[in-house]
């Protein structure tokens, strides 16, 4: 109490605050490698002023441009009032949405804060507008202005052109992956048809919206042609895939992709449920009814609440202040049309009907299986040996449920390295006794006889689906040797086959360690690949000591924590647009085949010449 005095009391500015409380505005820092890292958010964050536009008439596209660091995003709206142009990037809680009845109407960025916390976290933020043929530029580093231009003349179409740079300091190592990217760009179309995105040359375009969103993400692998119906300001398609396990939601509020649902998201599936129950006349349990389906629903609401500053999940229980619920909305809207749908379209009603019973089949005998394995089930109920866990959940609304982390590690001398060094808040170790089983002929019941597939669900929380979910990050943790690659192919056909939500959702990761330790009495560089084993041996000069780590366990716990710390290198597992994963892990997990035979010998040969190549 001695030490606390008036001097103790700081005032940080605007620009201070979100520099030092980033979270608080965008959610995770992170380096690129994860769709929900901050370097999205805030190119997100820029986009959605010109969706606003849009969506109140003005400008049909928007260019988007990334060269090396610096983003470029130039829309044709009206263009920001240039007298208050420097104020709409600089003062918190400034802009022209806040009374939402007359300038803008079911918008996306509602709070006077997202633009303003992308110039903070920029060491180069340029905004230029152009309005009725005249025009101001200005320039900020870090949330500071540097330098602002007087209003002169302009032959530009009318609109907004923001240029930024994510500070490296703050967003340390980081790097755009364009499949994130792309799939942002995708969304905007879908739900807003007329639109067109240029992002780095290529054209955005949607014409069915949710439609076209569906078709292009789940192909051929469907029971019958996908349901699109719409009335007012909700929209759904959906349809049951080929797909034995999961469900799948693509979920907006005013063109925000919800990717961690919500009210309304809920809503959809108790209506689902209801539907169902009540044209077949059958109280089916819900997961038979909701097992394999895709949907994509978008929902328009005035003033929407939403659980975070990053718009993740929608809090708002209300349509409008004192209106109908969403869940009445929304549970309305989907009976009716769904109902008359089906009555009409009987043949898309025998074929779920169908999918549902072989559904209510499978789940049965599993539930016979698990009543017959009593003592396997009490020890996943009582203690879950394999687990180190962590205090905070992803499923609990944990102020850090976002930062949470599970390694699933090979062997107790891996997974007593990284237990040793991970940070106890956030991070979880599930240990695997060694292989796993190859599940790919199996199906789901196989979790419920195997001890280990049965802790390990237990761990993530999956039984009931990936709403679950207690870890934001599953990351495959294991030797990069031939048993170790392994390994993450068992894992990832485990996911694939019983949890292909969790895959498509963006929470798998491979764990990148390094390989070489370069060091003199100096300095120590960690290596992750051949080419920088040999930049780390030019720069220390002479004869460095050189250490090649065949495995997890011969990383002492010090060093671990260089690895699973800030500067954690994980590769995130995505699936191509369409991808049919069957017959995927057919191919790669199924019975040997002459074809595979040949895919090994010739990438084989190719892995051999690189390699002689490489030792000269």
């Amino acid at each position: 109490m001695a030490d606390y005095k008036d001097d103790s009391i700081i005032t940080l500015s605007w620009d201070e605050h979100i520099r030092t409380r980033p979270g608080m505005y965008i959610g995770k820092l992170g380096d690129g490698s994860a769709h929900d890292d901050g370097i999205y958010v805030l190119l997100k964050e820029v986009i959605d002023n010109s969706i606003d536009e849009f969506m109140r008439g003005y400008g049909r596209a928007i260019e988007v441009t990334i060269k090396e660091q610096r983003v470029t995003v130039r829309d044709y709206g009206r263009g920001i009032p240039l007298n208050k142009m420097v104020d709409c990037v600089s003062k918190i809680n400034t802009g022209g949405k806040f009374d939402s009845g007359d300038a803008y109407d079911n918008s996306i960025g509602m709070n006077g804060v997202g633009v303003k916390a992308v110039n903070a976290l920029s060491t180069s933020f340029i905004v230029q507008c152009f309005v009725d043929g005249k025009q101001k530029i200005s320039e900020f580093s870090c949330g500071q202005k540097t330098s602002e231009s007087k209003i002169e003349k302009s032959t530009e179409q009318n609109g907004t052109m923001i240029s930024f740079v994510p500070d490296n300091t703050i967003f340390e190592n980081f790097h755009w992956y364009t499949e994130y990217i792309e799939k942002m760009m995708w969304n905007y179309v879908y739900l807003n048809k007329g639109l067109t995105i240029i992002f780095n040359g290529k054209r955005y375009l949607s014409k069915n919206g949710l439609l076209d969103l569906l078709n292009n993400n789940v192909g051929s692998d469907i029971l019958y042609p996908p349901i699109h119906l719409q009335e007012d300001d909700f929209e759904f398609a959906l349809v049951h895939t080929n797909r034995k396990y999961g469900e799948e939601y693509y979920s907006f509020v005013n063109s925000q992709n919800t990717t961690q649902g919500g009210t309304h998201q809920q809503a959809f599936r108790e209506a689902l449920v209801k539907t169902f129950r009540d044209f077949y006349k059958k109280d089916f349990d819900p997961n038979d009814i909701r097992n394999s389906v895709v949907a994509a629903i978008s929902i328009k609401i005035k003033g929407p609440i939403f659980e975070s500053q990053t718009k993740t999940k929608l809090g708002s229980q209300y349509m409008t202040p004192g209106g109908q619920t969403i869940r009445n909305y929304v549970n309305d809207v989907v009976c009716r049309l769904l109902d008359k749908y089906l009555h009409i379209n009987t043949d898309v009603a025998e074929a779920i009907l169908k999918k549902i019973l072989e559904s209510e089949k499978e789940r049965k005998e599993i539930a016979g299986i698990k009543k017959s394995s009593k003592e396997l089930q009490k020890k996943v109920s009582l203690h879950n040996i394999k687990l180190r866990d962590c205090r905070y959940h992803f499923n609990t609304n944990d102020q850090r449920g976002v930062e949470t982390t599970i390694f699933i590690t090979e062997g107790d001398s891996a997974s007593g390295s990284i237990t040793m060094s991970r940070d106890a808040n956030t991070q979880a170790v599930f240990s695997l006794r060694g292989k796993p089983l190859n599940t790919f002929k199996n199906n789901k019941s196989i979790i419920y006889k195997n001890e280990e597939f049965s802790l390990l669900q237990a761990a993530l929380n999956l039984e009931e689906g990936i709403d679950g979910l207690r870890y934001n990050n599953i990351v495959i943790a294991t030797d990069a040797d031939v048993d170790g690659m392994h390994i993450r192919l068992l894992l990832l056909t485990f996911f694939l086959k019983f949890f292909p939500d969790v895959v498509r959702a963006g929470h798998v990761y491979i764990l990148q360690t390094p390989l070489f330790r370069v060091r003199n009495k100096q300095k120590t560089f960690y290596c992750y690949n051949d080419e920088e084993r040999q930049s780390a041996i030019k720069t220390l000069g002479g004869k460095p000591e050189i250490t090649r780590f065949k495995g997890l366990g011969e990383i002492s716990p010090s060093e671990f924590k260089n690895f699973i710390g800030k500067n954690i290198r994980l590769e995130p597992v995505l699936l191509d647009k369409g991808i049919n994963i069957h017959n995927t892990l057919e191919y790669y997990m199924g019975d040997n085949t002459p074809e595979r035979q040949n895919f090994i010998i010739d990438n084989l040969r190719e892995e051999i010449d690189e390699t002689a190549e490489n030792n000269g």
